[in-house]
């Protein structure tokens, strides 16, 4: 399976490009019919040998067949990140890929920060953190660059438009697991 996501999501970058490409969509789909089921997926590039982010984008919830939530995403990383320019075609031979396959987030009730604290799994928890109609999420992944849980927070409550101590706020926190495929 990881050679055909990665493949899936390298073939819509090339096309997003007009570059070409020769992935077999249709006897993937034959060969893999669970592609055709509702899935939800981030598609990360990142930039080698660094491994700096490119661009990242994806879907929280399962509402339409994984390999199309895969293709709309990889296109809109390489091209809509509103974080960085489009991608050049100049820069595919840079670039790895990685796609991550969400599970159902699932709310997580929790008293205060500190009890919040206890509930969070770092390292394998994908946060969703909304409030007031903001909302921000990070991929497990991003533990690796936020270890910290008070630093991981801060993060996440900005990236969603909030101060960095918004848990004060007590925001709604849900939780996800992911699959990780990575490029070699």
């Amino acid at each position: 399976m990881h050679d055909v996501l990665i493949g899936l999501a390298k073939a819509a970058i090339l096309v997003a490009l007009n570059q070409p490409e020769n992935f077999d969509l249709k006897g993937t789909l034959e060969k893999y019919p669970q592609l055709r089921e509702n899935g939800a997926a981030f598609v990360t590039i990142n930039k080698r040998p660094t491994d700096q982010l490119r661009g990242c984008i994806g879907s929280l919830q399962a509402y339409r067949p994984l390999y199309k939530d895969i293709i709309s995403n990889a296109q809109a990383a390489a091209l809509h990140d509103p974080r960085f320019p489009p991608l050049t075609p100049e820069e595919l031979k840079d670039i790895k890929i990685e796609v991550s396959i969400l599970s159902e987030p699932e709310p997580l009730a929790y008293t205060d920060t500190a009890d919040l604290k206890k509930k969070i799994v770092p390292m394998k928890d994908g946060i969703v953190l909304r409030h007031d109609g903001y909302q921000a999420t990070y991929l497990p992944q991003v533990w690796e660059q936020l270890p910290d849980f008070d630093a991981f927070f801060s993060s996440l409550c900005m990236k969603a438009g909030l101060p960095g101590d918004c848990l004060n706020l007590h925001p709604q926190i849900e939780v996800y697991h992911v699959k990780k495929y990575e490029e070699r």
